[in-house]
């Protein structure tokens, strides 16, 4: 029998200082309304139980014999997030803590299986590399991706936090506009290092001017200079291990918008590259892109080329991520003011209100890409007026969600406020707000992005030529098993 939870539960829920506390009041929550006997039960319409159970007894089986041979040859059938079905959103959007425990279970002894395998003698190092290498390939990467925002990067600082606090903080990172700005301050430190540097008082002006609304080209550059250091894209990669990703829109006419990277743009200085991509067409000043030659001197990049505000093009980066890295899996903080009426969670059942909504959208989309089909020569006879409509067009037909969406709840804020430099009352609810709006989904992330996490600290100790014996474990399992 399923029992309303009480209103304690959901107070305790709403007062929890930290991720700890939410999650037993979560857990509190899920017993009184009966979700807790949900989540032990195995049976679900959703997802092939009685597979998924058959194969977690097989690993556990061949795990207990110290069978690696045997594991390996059942995870080279394949290892893949929607494995008989048990990735269905569904699953995640009963219980306010976690998803099936037999789900969670099986995660967990992939994880174990793939380190058991990593750690054997028996194996050898080349034919561990090809395994890994393939099972990667199969199963796909996650990223963390940061929507343009404006000064609401801040809900961005909190969600991170939440990710990175409690170890499941993807290895690839892509921001747009505000998103870029927190992204590469994650993406240019140690791993230990991070949380020090999303701490709220680090993040707020100390020279703020509270009569000035909006910072001017000059401080926001200033401002970036004591957040991020003065690495490229490839030295930020060697020294923090993770994939830095800003996306940046062309100035200029018949251009093309990219991602820089350490793949596509080694060498470009990634303070530049943050500061084109929150380079607010008509606000401020398009942005040329800098580099670090042979010897270590600052040289322009494409000299000829100008570049601005990242999300009128890219806001979310999904397909060039897919062919960079091979991320199939997208978690999208999504605070961009502009994105939020066409930003839903397709992972949470709508309400009837949102479904109509949703589809009311929809049908806006249509009218106005038809209309500017209809309209398209008139426009182009008045160049100002064109370029503006190409813009709408571009910021209405975007993809502003994924797999995993942390949205920022509706509220009204003053619209001076979104380029401004906000005060540290306004910082900090900004943070709490991301924090607060992450922390449901911790426990999805988690589950979701295991095998994932797991695969990328094994293939990272292989291709570094480290130790890959008995003492090996992954960082994915530690933080499974604490």
């Amino acid at each position: 029998m399923i029992f309303a939870p009480t209103l304690s539960a959901d107070a305790e829920l709403a007062k929890a200082t930290d991720y700890a506390a939410w999650a037993k009041a979560a857990r509190e929550h899920d017993r009184k309304s009966g979700m807790q006997a949900w989540r032990d039960a195995d049976e679900s319409k959703h997802f092939d139980f009685r597979a998924i159970r058959a194969r977690l007894q097989k690993l556990r089986k061949l795990s207990a014999a110290n069978d690696v041979k045997g594991l390996l040859f059942v995870l080279n059938e394949g290892i893949h997030g929607n494995v008989d079905g048990m990735g269905h959103e569904r699953l995640y959007q009963k219980a306010r803590f976690g998803t099936k425990k037999l789900i969670e279970a099986y995660v967990a002894e992939v994880v174990s299986a793939l380190d058991a395998i990593a750690a054997s003698r028996a194996i050898p190092r080349a034919e561990k590399r090809d395994f890994f290498r393939r099972a990667q390939h199969c199963y796909g990467r996650s990223a963390l991706l940061l929507s343009g925002s404006g000064s609401y990067l801040f809900f961005h600082v909190g969600v991170v936090h939440a990710l990175w606090s409690e170890g499941v903080l993807p290895n690839i990172l892509a921001g747009s506009s505000g998103g870029s700005i927190v992204a590469a301050m994650v993406c240019t430190r140690k791993d230990a290092d991070v949380g020090a540097f999303l701490a709220s008082d680090r993040l707020a002006n100390p020279d703020r001017d509270p009569e000035q609304r909006r910072l001017a080209s000059e401080e926001v550059r200033a401002r970036l200079a004591a957040l991020i250091p003065d690495l490229t894209f490839q030295e930020a990669y060697e020294l923090s291990g993770r994939h830095l990703n800003v996306s940046v829109a062309p100035a200029q006419k018949h251009q093309n918008g990219r991602l820089l990277n350490a793949i596509t743009a080694p060498n470009v200085l990634i303070r530049e590259a943050v500061l084109a991509s929150c380079a607010v067409p008509g606000v401020f000043p398009p942005v040329m892109l800098m580099a670090r030659d042979d010897s270590g001197a600052r040289i322009p990049y494409q000299p000829d080329r100008r570049w601005v505000d990242g999300s009128v093009t890219h806001d979310i980066p999904t397909k060039r991520l897919e062919r960079l890295y091979g991320v199939n899996h997208h978690i999208v903080s999504q605070a961009n003011p502009l994105a939020l009426p066409f930003a839903t969670d397709t992972r949470k059942q709508m309400a009837p209100i949102e479904a109509i909504q949703h589809a009311s959208m929809a049908t806006f989309k249509a009218w106005l890409n038809a209309n500017m089909v209809i309209f398209q020569k008139p426009l182009e006879m008045v160049p100002p007026l064109n370029s503006l409509a190409n813009l709408a067009r571009s910021v209405i037909n975007q993809e502003y969600t994924g797999d995993i969406n942390i949205i920022r709840p509706a509220k009204y804020w003053s619209p001076t406020k979104i380029l401004s430099d906000l005060a540290q009352d306004d910082i900090d609810e900004l943070i709490d707000t991301g924090k607060r709006t992450a922390w449901p989904k911790i426990e999805m992330v988690r589950t979701q992005t295991a095998i994932s996490r797991a695969l990328d600290a094994i293939l990272a100790k292989i291709d570094k030529g480290g130790d890959d014996g008995p003492g090996h474990r992954s960082a994915a399992l530690k933080k499974a098993v604490r």
